[in-house]
C-alpha cells in the first residue's frame, strides 16, 4: 500500500506557505495582496488572522499587533502568547519596530505643499509630515498642526519608479496618503489617485523588532512580488496551499476579481470555467496558476440556476481547449485523494468551497474556542447526510470514524465508495444508505440510532414524495431538528447551505431553533465563512454559510 494512502497513518498538517518564522512566542508570515488582515465584519470571510488563529491549536491565542491594508502584501508579525502580545504591542506603540515598504509609482515626486510638510533628505529622499483625519473610506492629509493624528514617512528612491517607504508612525493608510501628497500615487491605488493596475504595488519588504522573550534583534526580508503575478486568487492560494498537498482551488471568483459572471476552478491538471449568460472574457487560460505550460485542458459550462431541470448531457461542461480529461481523474486536497469527472453532470464531484471544513475533520480542530472531543473521532459513529460523492465521509473516515453515508443517488454513493478506496479505506467497514435524507433520519431516530458527528449539507432546493419540497430559506430548521434527534450527548454537528438569499443570522436562528426543539443545548458554536479563494466583496457577496456546533453532554 502507498504510505500516503494508509488510513492508520496520523494526518499531519504542514505549515501554510505564508509562514516565514515560528517559535513559542511569535509567528511571522508574508500576507498576500487581496487578503484582509482581519475580517472587516461578521459573515464576510476570514482575514489571514482568523484563518491562522482557527487553523492550529497552537495558534489559538494569536493576536494582531499591527495591520496591513487588504491590497498591501508583505511581512507581518503576530504574537502567540499573552506575554509576546504585550511586548510586541509595546514595541509598536513606542516606535521601536523598523518597517520598510517598497512601492511602485507611475510618476516622479512633485510635492504638493498645501497637503503636508515636505523636508528634502540626501540622495533625492523626502520626509513627509502631516496630520491625518478620516473622511469616509479615505484618510485626508492636513498641514502640520491641523486636527488629526501626526503621521511621518520617509521616502527613498531606488529606481525611476520604485521607492522605499519608512513609516516613522503607524497611522492607517499613511504611506498611501503621503505618496499621493508627494505627487506620486502608488500604482493600482485607486483610492488615492493611482492608475488602474493588476494590484496595488505596495509591499512590506522588511520588518525588524526585538524578540519579546530574550530581546534579541530579529530582522526579516521578503522581496516584493511585483512582476509575473497571475491574476485572481493566485497570490492568496500560494500563501495558503502547498501544490503537492492540494491542487484544487478557485482561480477567478467573479466580480471579486473584476470578472463578473465568471467562476474558474483549478481541478488538478484542468480548468473548469462557469460563465453566466452575457459574461464576456476571452482569456480563461490566464486564470491558470501553475507552470508556464498551462492546463492540460479547459472546460466551460453555462452557469445554470435551474440545473436540476437540465438533462445530464446539457449540464456537463464542454472541452474548449487542450486535451480531454479521463472519465475519472484524480486530484488531491489536504493530502486526500478524490476522483473527479467532467462527464457526470453539472458538478465535477467536489465542492471546493468546503475545503477548510473537510480539513477540520482531518485535523480534529474546528476553531480557537471550539472544544473538539478529546479522543477525536477514532471509533466514533458519524453520519454524512446528503453525502454526494463523499468528501466529508472520506475525511471523517480518515480521522477514524465509522461513517454512514446517506444520499438519494446510488451513483453518488458508489462514487463515495470509490473515493474511500482511493485513500486506502475499505468501504465495507462503513455504511451506505440510498434514500431520502429526511425520511431516513426519521427512520434512524425511531430505531434509536445515535451519532457522535453529524454533517448536513443539503441542496438549496429538493423534492421528495415523502416530504414534498425542501427549500433551505424556509425549511432548514426542520432539517436541523431531524438531524439533532440523531445526536448523541456531546455530539458535534455541522450544518451548511449555499442559499444566497438566506441571511447568516436567519440561517443560524433556524439551526438553533431546530436543535432546541430536539431537546438539545448547544455548548459551543463556530461559524465558518467561505474560504479566502472565494473572496467576499460588495459586487460578489457571500453565499456559503456553515456552522459547527458542539452539544452539551
Amino acid at each position: 500500500m502507498d504510505p500516503a494512502q494508509d488510513p492508520t497513518r496520523a494526518w499531519r498538517s504542514p505549515a501554510p506557505p505564508c509562514v516565514r518564522h515560528e517559535d513559542e512566542d511569535v509567528l511571522v508570515v508574508s500576507k498576500p495582496h487581496g487578503w484582509n488582515t482581519h475580517a472587516p465584519a461578521p459573515f464576510v470571510g476570514e482575514g489571514i488572522y482568523e484563518w491562522l488563529r482557527d487553523r492550529e491549536p497552537r495558534w489559538a491565542s494569536l493576536a494582531i499587533v499591527h495591520r496591513l491594508d487588504r491590497d498591501t502584501s508583505g511581512l507581518m508579525v503576530f504574537g502567540k502568547t499573552p506575554r509576546a502580545n504585550r511586548a510586541l504591542t509595546s514595541q509598536f506603540t513606542e516606535r521601536c519596530v523598523r518597517k520598510e515598504y517598497r512601492l511602485r509609482t507611475q510618476c516622479a515626486a512633485q510635492p504638493r505643499t498645501h497637503d503636508a510638510r515636505f523636508d528634502p533628505l540626501p540622495d533625492g529622499a523626502w520626509r513627509v509630515t502631516s496630520w491625518l483625519s478620516k473622511e469616509g473610506d479615505r484618510q485626508a492629509s492636513r498641514p502640520a498642526g491641523d486636527p488629526g493624528a501626526e503621521a511621518v514617512t520617509e521616502f527613498v528612491p531606488t529606481s525611476a519608479r520604485e521607492w522605499l517607504a519608512r513609516p516613522l508612525t503607524g497611522r492607517t493608510h499613511q504611506i498611501r496618503v503621503h505618496a499621493a501628497a508627494l505627487g506620486m500615487p502608488i500604482l493600482g491605488d485607486r483610492l488615492y489617485g493611482g492608475l488602474e493596475a493588476s494590484r496595488m504595488f505596495l509591499h512590506a519588504e522588511s520588518l525588524s523588532f526585538l524578540h519579546p522573550l530574550d530581546l534579541k534583534p530579529m530582522t526579516f526580508r521578503e522581496a516584493a512580488p511585483f512582476d509575473g503575478e497571475a491574476p485572481g486568487t493566485a497570490a492568496v492560494t500560494r500563501a495558503m496551499l502547498h501544490e503537492a498537498d492540494t491542487n484544487v482551488h478557485r482561480c477567478w471568483h467573479g466580480a471579486a476579481h473584476g470578472r463578473a459572471g465568471w467562476h474558474v476552478d483549478r481541478l488538478g491538471d484542468f480548468l473548469l470555467a462557469a460563465a453566466e449568460a452575457g459574461a464576456v472574457h476571452d482569456d480563461v487560460q490566464s486564470a491558470w496558476p501553475g507552470a508556464p505550460a498551462g492546463p492540460a485542458g479547459i472546460y466551460l459550462k453555462a452557469w445554470r440556476r435551474d440545473v436540476r431541470r437540465a438533462r445530464p448531457e446539457e449540464a456537463c461542461p464542454v472541452l474548449i481547449a487542450g486535451s480531454p480529461a479521463p472519465p475519472r481523474f484524480e486530484v488531491v486536497e489536504n493530502g486526500v485523494r478524490f476522483g473527479l469527472s467532467m462527464e457526470e453532470g453539472y458538478s465535477a464531484g467536489l465542492f471546493l468551497d468546503q475545503r477548510d471544513n473537510r480539513r477540520r475533520l482531518l485535523a480534529g480542530h474546528v476553531g480557537h474556542a471550539f472544544p473538539w472531543p478529546d479522543e477525536g473521532l477514532a471509533g466514533r459513529e458519524a453520519l454524512n447526510a446528503f453525502a454526494y460523492t463523499g468528501g466529508f465521509s472520506v475525511c471523517a473516515a480518515r480521522a477514524g470514524a465509522r461513517v454512514t453515508s446517506l444520499d438519494l443517488s446510488k451513483k453518488y454513493l458508489e462514487w463515495c465508495r470509490d473515493n474511500l478506496r482511493r485513500n486506502g479505506i475499505a468501504p465495507e467497514d462503513h455504511d451506505f444508505i440510498h434514500g431520502d435524507c429526511l425520511d431516513w433520519m426519521g427512520r434512524l431516530a425511531r430505531k434509536g440510532r445515535r451519532f457522535d458527528l453529524i454533517m448536513v449539507d443539503p441542496p438549496t432546493f429538493s423534492r421528495s414524495r415523502e416530504h414534498g419540497d425542501f427549500r433551505a430559506e424556509k425549511d432548514y430548521g426542520r432539517l436541523a431538528e431531524a438531524s439533532a434527534r440523531l445526536a448523541a450527548p456531546g455530539a458535534v454537528l455541522f450544518f451548511s447551505t449555499n442559499a444566497a438569499r438566506l441571511a447568516p443570522d436567519d440561517f443560524l436562528g433556524m439551526v438553533r431553533s431546530g436543535i432546541g426543539r430536539a431537546g438539545h443545548v448547544v455548548r459551543s458554536e463556530h461559524y465558518a465563512p467561505q474560504p479566502p479563494d472565494f473572496p467576499v466583496t460588495r459586487d460578489e457577496p457571500a453565499y456559503l454559510k456553515t456552522v459547527w456546533m458542539r452539544l452539551a453532554g
